[in-house]
């Protein structure tokens, strides 16, 4: 197909639409192309199709081809192999594509070269003119860029300018030499200086002595390039001497390379802030009272001392406490009471002044000292002595003038061997022994003794547990006719069957038992034990009539509900209330007066048998024993002890038989029955049945031992020291001492 050129000429349409298409792949061959390929190849038949018109026109110009290289640099296609491809193309394939094959134009050659030549001078003109337009922007842009920057320094150095004048705190900038470059006027202001004398002035010149050292590391480190910024609180000296609290933020300036440059301070006076925390800090630190440190500081300057301890280091603490603190609060007032302490606070912190202790308040009538030296507890003791005499000089408060003691604890020990808690633990311990033991004294850590009561607290801790596990169990010790060697009663003995320590005497748990009020149940089942065992052997032995004994503790007597517990326990047994004796101590029931001596009489009204035990250690009172619904009498050991008949002390041995024959008389006088306890020997006995006691309890008729044992006795394979009987004939509920013993 031929189109006909519209100068004249023809060309093959199909040729020029493959040749185009050759033209563009070979393009997009060579590199990159902006467009997609087929907006590459129609950008290229409209170039092709305006080549063939040029060569075929009948007036010849080669400024077409010239227009079509300046076209390909337009289009982006400026890759060196595209003009190289294109020039060689209008040759040969260029004729042989586009031109008809009947047209011969004598001239054509003549024509391709001057387009080829054409094409290239385009090119290359567009692509020089492209060159300089970039040169030109770039140069414009680098213009601008640089009047940018330019500008910006301007504002920048303006703004700093600015901000470094008008701060409102204090700006410095300063040489790695320390030498101070420029200041502005806060800074000057806040030190006292002008401008031009901080300018003479070296950084160093200006720190604190106190911190002087710590500083100038500091910034050693910051102009030697190890560290890019430092904040701290510190302070410096004004030009009149005054001190000011700053908060300093110094950053370090690098040249490009990296070197350090330069140093930029930047300080804010905190001063008032720090005095308010100075005064927050001592509000929180210290007792408000007394102005003493508080357990807080004490505590904190304790753990100073344990984390700075060396292997040899020791620590010594007194822990103080005021004696009858609280019987003058309430009956001065506390106003009086707070003033007071005023004073022993101060007395106490003079009395160490000068040695380096620190002297606490821990809070009520509690001082602790910290002994702060090399001297152990002779040092320890000594200031504890000199704390003693501070307190216990008279006191005036207004018109009062009082007397106060105190109660110290002393621990003293190697640092490595405890710590804060524990220290603690021992000085409160040791303040509770030296209270125990009286007013105005001091008490030294004993460990053993603190083991010892530890392992106490442990038993009293067990035995509720122990109770509700069946541990207890009861032995039982005769009781002998001192007539006829008769087994006539047994005493009912608590033990507790440790399944650690083993079988504990009462003497283990008895007084712990008292202290936490488990006695009123611990009695009331050993009552019940003692019973069952009693009515077991009644039902075995009617003919002994062996009486049980079972003590009853002061808790005991004194709860409301003993006689409803007693007749209960005698109920369940079936045990007949004669053959229950209860023993009670000479201070349970000396003085006894109200419901409690209601519950006595209630309880002889019942028939038991009640005992006094250890007489003649306490009261002694033997008038008000007619008061009292009391059928028998308990001598003490030490009594017995004391006719021991071993001629030891034959003077002393007289006396104490005297006061037992005394004794003996009186309660027989009162229709009492009498019991010798202790009884060790044979001579004791023999001389206690000569002052015509009635019976006698020790280790020489029997130690206590099992219910199975007793039973054994009763039935005659283990006899007492004498033959079995029973009690005396029992008139209105007392024994008639005097005829059955004649």
């Amino acid at each position: 197909m031929r189109a006909p050129d519209p100068d004249g000429g023809e060309f093959s349409r199909p040729g020029a639409a493959a040749y185009a298409a050759e033209w563009a792949r070979a393009v997009r061959r060579i590199g990159f192309v902006p467009l997609s390929a087929a907006e590459t190849e129609r950008l290229l038949l409209v170039h092709t199709v305006r080549l063939g018109r040029a060569l075929l026109a009948p007036t010849f110009s080669a400024e077409p081809a010239e227009d079509v290289g300046r076209a390909l640099v337009e289009a982006h296609l400026t890759e060196p192999g595209v003009l190289d491809w294109s020039v060689r193309a209008l040759g040969d394939r260029f004729l042989s594509w586009v031109l008809p094959a009947q047209v011969e134009l004598p001239e054509v050659r003549e024509r391709i070269a001057a387009m080829q030549g054409a094409f290239a001078a385009g090119f290359g003109r567009a692509l020089r003119d492209r060159v300089f337009s970039q040169q030109e922007r770039i140069a414009r842009s680098a213009w601008q860029a640089r009047d940018a920057v330019e500008q910006a320094l301007r504002d920048s150095e303006a703004r700093f300018r600015a901000v470094f004048t008008g701060a409102a705190i204090g700006i410095g900038i300063a040489g790695v030499d320390g030498r101070i470059i420029e200041v502005n006027q806060s800074f000057a202001d806040m030190l006292g200086y002008t401008v031009a004398e901080l300018r003479e002035l070296t950084v160093d010149g200006l720190f604190h002595p106190a911190d002087a050292l710590g500083m100038w590391e500091l910034y050693q480190e910051l102009v030697e390039g190890k560290r890019d910024s430092a904040r701290v609180e510190k302070r410096y000296y004004r030009k009149d001497g005054r001190v000011v609290w700053t908060d300093l933020a110094v950053s370090l300036i690098r040249h490009d390379d990296g070197r350090p440059r330069f140093t930029v301070a930047m300080i804010e006076d905190i001063t008032e802030r720090y005095q308010l925390q100075q005064r927050l800090r001592f509000q929180a630190l210290h007792d408000p009272l007394t102005g003493l440190p508080n357990r807080t500081l004490f505590f904190e300057s304790l753990g100073q001392v344990f984390d700075t301890a060396g292997a040899e280091q020791r620590v010594g603490l007194c822990f103080i406490d005021l004696d009858g603190f609280k019987a003058i609060n309430d009956s001065l007032g506390h106003d009086l009471g707070d003033r007071l302490l005023k004073v022993i606070g101060r007395r106490l912190a003079d009395c160490v002044s000068g040695r380096g202790h620190l002297v606490a308040r821990m809070g009520g009538d509690e001082f602790v000292i910290l002994v702060d030296s090399d001297g152990g507890l002779d040092d320890a003791v000594e200031v504890a002595e000199l704390a003693l005499a501070a307190v216990s000089a008279p006191v005036h408060v207004g018109d009062q003038q009082l007397a106060v003691s105190a109660s110290i604890g002393i621990v003293e020990c190697p640092a490595a061997e405890t710590n804060v808690s524990d220290l603690m633990k021992a000085a409160d311990t040791t303040l509770y022994w030296a209270k125990a033991e009286g007013r105005g004294r001091w008490a030294v850590y004993d460990p053993e003794r603190s083991a010892a009561d530890i392992a106490r607290s442990a038993l009293a801790a067990n035995l509720p547990a122990a109770l509700d596990r069946g541990e207890f169990v009861l032995h039982y010790q005769p009781i002998v006719s001192l007539v006829d060697g008769a087994m006539v009663a047994v005493e009912a003995l608590v033990r507790w069957q440790h399944p650690e320590l083993g079988l504990l005497g009462p003497d283990r748990f008895i007084g712990l038992a008292e202290e936490t009020g488990l006695i009123v149940r611990l009695g009331a089942w050993v009552l019940r034990q003692a019973c069952r065992d009693a009515e077991g052997w009644r039902r075995g032995y009617p003919e002994a009539r062996l009486m049980v004994n079972v003590n009853l503790a002061a808790r005991q007597a004194d709860d409301p509900a003993i006689v409803e517990t007693v007749a209960e326990a005698l109920q369940h047994a079936g045990l007949p209330a004669e053959l229950l004796q209860l023993e009670l101590t000479e201070s349970a029931v000396m003085g006894t007066a109200g419901e409690p001596l209601r519950a006595l009489h209630q309880l002889a009204d019942l028939g038991i048998r009640l005992a006094i035990d250890d007489f003649g250690t306490g009261y002694s009172n033997l008038a008000y024993l007619r008061r009292l619904p009391i059928h028998c009498l308990k001598l003490a050991g030490p009594f017995v002890e004391g006719i021991r008949g071993d001629g030891a002390d034959v003077v002393a041995d007289h006396r104490d038989e005297r006061i037992v024959d005394a004794l003996v008389r009186l309660a027989h006088a009162l229709e009492l029955w009498v019991t010798a306890e202790a009884v060790e020997t044979e001579k004791q006995a023999e001389r206690l049945r000569s002052l015509r006691c009635d019976t006698g309890q020790g280790r020489w008729f029997g130690a206590p031992m099992p219910a199975a044992d007793i039973r054994r006795r009763l039935e005659g394979k283990e006899g007492p020291r004498g033959s079995t009987s029973r009690l005396p004939e029992q008139r209105g509920g007392r024994a008639r001492a005097g005829e059955e013993t004649r």
